[in-house]
């Protein structure tokens, strides 16, 4: 299994496998409709007050990255999407994100956290 992130505005690809979006809020300028994603996890999603503090500027990131691990690592939602993830067994997963910045973002974050206990390689 491989564990691969993309912009939302990308446009979709075969090779995406199963496509979750993992924002908590609805990106911009897309309608529900046109985004091909076969699931919306908001329970991977950073809290509010994490993506606030954040503000998305790269010097918040290392707090913001520990925070969020931390979130993530004490959710039983989240738990409960790794099970969920790893009885459907998917070839490749696409976590699909809005952020701009595609290095300093929660979807890097998520997708070394989802690697890790699925036992999955990043793309």
């Amino acid at each position: 299994m491989e564990v691969q992130i993309k912009r939302v505005y990308e446009e979709p690809s075969a090779d995406d496998g199963y496509r979750i979006l993992v924002d908590r809020l609805w990106p911009r300028g897309i309608r529900k409709e046109a985004l091909a994603m076969d699931e919306w996890a908001k329970s991977l999603a950073p809290s509010t007050e994490a993506r606030k503090a954040f503000a998305h500027k790269a010097e918040n990131f290392p707090s913001f990255k520990g925070r969020y691990l931390q979130e993530l690592d004490t959710s039983d939602e989240a738990a409960q999407e790794v099970e969920h993830l790893r009885q459907l067994g998917p070839d490749r997963i696409t976590l699909l994100y809005a952020a701009k910045d595609p290095q300093v973002n929660h979807a890097v974050v998520l997708r070394s956290w989802l690697s890790e206990r699925l036992g999955a390689t990043e793309a």
